[in-house]
């Protein structure tokens, strides 16, 4: 896979714009920072954010950009996590256990390029959903 591949324009770091925060499920964070990186054929996502409380977290997780769900550890939540690189514009991962999907993080760059938007929904047992967007702001480095 090469930087024109279709989900080059995701590849960087991107901070959290806190007041586009919009919370179905928890308190939004206070801060945040988002970075997507390629390796060896692997999309690698590393997510940090202080929550409401001022404490800071990290998950990292990585995958194929090629739809397929493949074994993940996420322990009772996830079993299996697909990344679906869907256009230019659209990166996709798809958490699920025993087939039936829990989470779905779909991003969605802008017109520019610049700023990215995460919405993760979840979805439980009960047919229920709960959903948080967020906006992120490309990072540039000169």
């Amino acid at each position: 896979m090469s930087g024109s591949s279709t989900f080059a324009g995701f590849l960087g770091s991107w901070t959290l714009i806190v007041d586009s925060c919009d919370y179905e499920q928890g308190e939004p964070p206070r801060a945040g920072s988002y970075e997507i990186c390629e390796r060896e054929g692997r999309l690698e996502f590393r997510i940090e954010w202080v929550d409401h409380d001022g404490e800071s977290h990290e998950v990292e997780f990585s995958g194929v950009p090629d739809g397929v769900p493949a074994p993940f550890a996420g322990g009772d939540l996830a079993d299996a996590l697909a990344v679906i690189a869907a256009s230019p514009r659209e990166l996709n991962s798809v958490a699920s256990w025993r087939g039936a999907e829990r989470m779905i993080a779909q991003r969605q760059l802008d017109e520019s390029g610049n700023a990215m938007r995460v919405v993760q929904v979840v979805r439980f047992e009960d047919g229920t959903h709960a959903a948080n967007t967020s906006v992120y702001k490309k990072r540039v480095f000169n």
